[in-house]
């Protein structure tokens, strides 16, 4: 199987004895490549592999890290463009969106390249004199990282780079279903000078490959992003094992547009929010809660903007919308339109499966108009392009729709008022708060997270990420 992309363990890249195809959403004809599926035993082999690098890596020069992750940063975006296609074959982004994506990776392990020499600790007086008292971060050990198929270079660097910047050793698992990306990371960050053992690539089934990382006794924390079933699965797993954990789950984002809004504002932030990206953001705008004076108009609007908008080939120029990412989420997707019709929600605009030149899994956006909050398709996550409009007398009841939901990892309010928007931010149950803007996106220096079922444990991105990736020591000295 001289063709496979191999698993990397302990500095090599070991022969597959089974692999799976990757499969291009916007032409099924299209292979990306064969990647290796791991075995239990090999993930343990990955396992001991980080096990043993630890001591070394935890205690090496920030120096050392620094410049790793910096030559990575570098191939990372002098490769963006060909690492963007390789993200639109695979996950089905448009080719302006993969891009996108490639130049954050490279710009997240920028940041943490930086972050290793500002590593930085305290300290104080104590009350007894004569001693000083310091705190310092040091690393967990072996991070078990676990990500997601729809942002397959971003999440991967903002575990990866802050894991690696503070010292600790990685057993990766990407999503099986959009192994590309993942291992052409590994492969830049292998090539940047790590030691042996330091970063290791188990790709595979979760079942096989991610239950083998959650039963280790020698992983000392997990970081997953993922559906809330799964999440709760890995919580449990941690629980009994003792060890530290990283949620992020989902979300059923609300995005209120009150009556003084900029109409062509609130319209922008709510499609971009809503369907860019085929709507397969834990961050999508998902509930669009408009208040009654506006409400029409808005509808109207919306609905205009997304006549005018192309699904397509993710590659092909023009395309504004690519594929779902593939047949079982196109078809949760058809199930969650099929129970929005039955609950009376008037499917306003789309909602078709489409045909394109190719074989692929196209599906028209929805509008929903006429719902209620109690609807399942205002209180589960679709992850695709369905978002559903809720109207409301308003604010006060805006601020009550938006905060009913078992979620809050993101939210957003287009207002003229600032009166309305200080409010908002301040009492939206969300992690993340945008004013006069899409609810998806962040900076890759600023912290992501949410609350209620969105999210468990610390934050990730910025300089945050120490909570997670770091145990904090306490240390008294009495001079002699």
């Amino acid at each position: 199987m001289s063709d496979v992309h191999r698993n990397l363990i302990n500095g090599e890249w070991i022969d597959a004895t089974d692999a799976g195809k990757n499969i291009n959403p916007s032409n099924t004809d299209d292979v990306v490549g064969l990647y290796a599926s791991a075995t239990a035993d090999e993930t343990q082999q990955a396992i001991a592999a980080a096990k043993a690098a630890a001591p070394a890596w935890g205690t090496s020069s920030i120096q050392q890290r620094h410049d790793i992750l910096k030559a990575a940063s570098d191939e990372i975006l002098s490769r963006k463009e060909e690492l963007g296609r390789l993200l639109a074959r695979e996950e089905g982004k448009t080719l302006a969106e993969g891009i996108g994506e490639a130049a954050r990776a490279g710009q997240i392990f920028g940041f943490f390249a930086g972050e290793c020499l500002r590593l930085s600790g305290e300290m104080l007086d104590s009350v007894r004199p004569g001693v000083s008292v310091t705190m310092t971060r040091e690393p967990m050990g072996v991070v078990g990282i676990i990500t997601p198929w729809n942002f397959p270079i971003a999440i991967p660097a903002w575990k990866i780079a802050p894991a690696l910047a503070y010292g600790n050793t990685v057993v990766f698992k990407p999503a099986d279903l959009v192994p590309g990306c993942g291992w052409a990371l590994v492969d830049i960050l292998q090539r940047a000078g790590l030691p042996a053992g330091v970063l290791n690539l188990v790709m595979g089934k979760g079942s096989v490959v991610g239950q083998a990382i959650l039963d280790h006794d020698d992983i000392d924390a997990v970081t997953f992003t993922g559906s809330v079933a799964t999440g709760k699965r890995v919580a449990a797993a941690c629980a009994e094992k003792m060890r530290k954990v990283q949620l992020e789950m989902g979300g059923k984002n609300p995005l209120v547009v009150l009556d003084d809004a900029d109409l062509k504002t609130a319209v922008e932030a709510a499609v971009n929010g809503a369907f860019f990206s085929t709507g397969q953001r834990c961050t999508a705008s998902s509930r669009l809660v408009v208040t009654e004076g506006i409400h029409d108009r808005f509808v109207d609007a919306v609905t205009e903007r997304l006549q005018g908008l192309v699904v397509d080939d993710a590659l092909k120029e023009g395309t504004h919308i690519g594929p779902v990412v593939d047949e079982r989420q196109l078809e949760q997707d058809i199930s969650y339109i099929d129970i929005g019709r039955q609950e009376g929600a008037k499917l306003h605009w789309g909602g078709e499966r489409l045909n394109r030149a190719t074989p692929g899994f196209y599906l028209q956006p929805a509008l929903f108009t006429e719902t209620n909050n109690d609807m399942r398709i205002n209180r589960e996550e679709i992850f695709g392009p369905v978002a559903t409009v809720i109207k409301v007398a308003d604010y006060d009841e805006a601020l009550a729709v938006a905060n009913d939901t078992n979620f809050g990892l993101s939210s957003g309010i287009c207002t003229g008022s600032l009166k309305y928007a200080s409010h908002f931010r301040r009492y939206s149950q969300a992690g993340m708060v945008m004013v006069n803007l899409p609810t998806a996106g962040v900076d890759y220096h600023v912290p992501f997270g949410g609350r209620k079922g969105s999210s468990l444990g610390a934050r990730e991105q910025g300089r945050y990420a120490a909570e997670f990736y770091t145990t904090v020591k306490t240390s008294y000295t009495l001079p002699l």
